[in-house]
């Protein structure tokens, strides 16, 4: 600018983006086409790190049942045993969530819904990965 051009009072900028919810939460989407920033799933991590803390107590004989553990941390035993269950994930499938590289589908509502065991399969079941 010049300076004896004129300045705008008003700049309207658009971005076209919608709003959805994801994990119990709020996020901004960008339309198709637009570069997706990655972004971990907290509330997944946290899922998986219990998963592994639980299984590791389990392994190890400090509890010698889900419900004794689960009576130890306050939850319901069948909760427990569902967030356990993320222990049979696939290992790339784990490195996609700690990475954020997860669909936009794979949710934690989701992966504690029953899915395959076989590793193979899983990634039709869950979705695209990275």
């Amino acid at each position: 600018m010049t300076r004896g051009a004129p300045i705008p009072e008003t700049v309207t900028l658009h971005v076209p983006f919608r709003v959805v919810k994801r994990g119990g939460r709020k996020e901004i989407q960008l339309p198709e086409g637009a570069a997706q920033p990655r972004r971990t799933d907290n509330t997944l991590v946290k899922a998986l790190a219990r998963a592994f803390r639980w299984k590791r107590m389990l392994d190890s004989g400090e509890f010698s049942t889900i419900a004794e553990l689960a009576g130890r941390e306050e939850i319901a035993p069948s909760y427990m045993t569902r967030v356990l269950r993320l222990t049979l994930l696939a290992p790339d499938l784990i490195e996609a969530i700690l990475d954020g590289k997860q669909g936009p589908e794979t949710t934690l509502a989701q992966v504690l819904q029953p899915f395959p065991a076989e590793w193979e399969t899983q990634p039709e079941h869950f979705g695209k990965i990275g």
